[in-house]
Formats: C-alpha cells, structure tokens, sequence
C-alpha cells in the first residue's frame, strides 16, 4: 500500500550540512501498524513530513495507493494530504470552541466536502472511535484520551487509507495511551475498511504492541525487535 524507496533528505549546505536520511526503504502493507523508533533527531519527523506531502525529499521515490511523489513542492502534492494521508499529534490541534462533532465536520469541510455530508461523515468516524455519546462536548469537556480519540475521528473522517501519528501519546497517561494504542490496532484490523498506520513513538510499550517495528538509526530503517531498539542487544530481524 506505501513504499518507500532510497529517500534522501538533507538541511544545510558545505560542510554545515547534515545528512539526515541517508536512503529510506520501507513497506506498509493495508491493515498494518507499524512502529517508527530511533533517538531523538535521528529523521523520524523528518520521514513523516515527506510521506505526508508535507517536505520534499532530496531523492528518492514514495508510491502510496498507485500515487507517485516525494520530489515535489507540497503545493503539488495536495491531493495526497486530502485524499490519501490522516495525521495524528501529540497535541490535538482541537478547536476549543468547537464541539467534536463539528471539529471533525469543519476539517471536512475545508476539503471540500459538503456541509450535510460532512457532519453525516463526521458522526461515523466519532462512533467508529467510541465518542458516540460525546459528540456535542467541547474540548474542555473532554479528557485528554477523548480529545485524542477527536483527532483520530478527524484524520479517519475522510476515509484515507494511511495515517501518520506523531508521538500520539505523548501527553497522555499510560492508561489512556493504551487505549489509543487499542484503537489504532482495530481501525488497522477493521475488516470493512481497514487502514495502515505508521507510528513514531519513544514508548516501548506501545511499540512492542505494533504489528511490526522499524528503528531509525544512521539514516535508514531496518526491522527490529524492542530489545535491539533500546540497544540493549537482541538479534534484527
């Protein structure tokens, strides 16, 4: 479903300049988590801006759902962050004035998509993420996980096949990092309409939950188990 060949970045020029991925090769398969790990300011966001549309990459290639990108500007590449790419944040980026139901409409609505039918597609992705009985809350009337669940109905709304999640606990307590962690593992494994989601995440907890996990170290991916990610020794893949 995602590949992801030879991609290079770097920032900087002459010899101030840093290579940051040195050659990205990796495959998300439909209905796959994967989690992303690596020391901090190895590349991990870097990675996830580039398949998101968000930065181009130096070289290299991105096939998502027969689409071809990574090269070019993000402004060439808007049908891919409508239509293909859903992002999650360690913050939720929520409207503080806005119900949930309408902080998922509205992001609908940007896009294009008409009012009714928005609001229509946004309630299905607040029941899919169990906030069925929240949907008139505003944000200050949501915990942290139920405001996180909001950003999920938001990025799973527009019924694209990938999502990116950015340290997606990272303000969440452990109890309710699991259970977002639960969510994703069902709209993953969702028979219906499932989904691939590609999750950087220093906790590894989580990360040993995944269905698969790739370290970021010097540049590239490798497969890997959680003992050889946290460097305390284990044998790859």
């Amino acid at each position: 479903m995602l590949v992801v060949e030879e991609l290079k970045k770097g920032f900087g020029s002459g010899s101030s300049r840093l290579e940051v991925l040195k050659g990205i090769d990796m495959k998300l398969e439909l209905g796959e988590l994967v989690a992303l790990m690596g020391p901090s300011g190895c590349g991990k966001s870097t990675l996830l801006n580039i398949i998101g549309g968000l930065l181009p990459a130096d070289s290299g290639n991105i096939n998502l759902n027969e689409k071809s990108y990574g090269l070019k500007n993000p402004s060439s590449v808007v049908d891919i962050r409508r239509e293909s790419v859903g992002w999650i944040f360690q913050d939720f980026h929520l409207l503080e004035n806005l119900t949930a139901i309408d902080n998922v409409a509205m992001a609908l609505e940007l896009s294009g998509m008409s009012s009714k039918d928005a609001e229509d597609a946004a309630r299905i992705a607040l029941i899919k993420v169990g906030l069925e009985d929240r949907m008139t809350h505003i944000p200050d009337q949501l915990s942290g996980g139920q405001q996180q669940r909001v950003a999920i109905a938001r990025a799973i709304a527009g019924n694209r096949p990938l999502l990116l999640a950015d340290e997606p606990t990272g303000n969440l307590d452990i109890a309710s990092g699991k259970e977002v962690l639960q969510l994703f593992k069902e709209l993953c494994h969702d028979e219906d309409n499932p989904i691939s989601i590609l999750m950087v995440t220093h906790d590894p907890d989580l990360a040993s939950n995944a269905d698969r996990m790739l370290l970021l170290t010097d540049g590239v991916t490798k497969a890997s188990d959680i003992r050889s990610a946290w460097g305390i020794g284990g044998e790859e893949e």
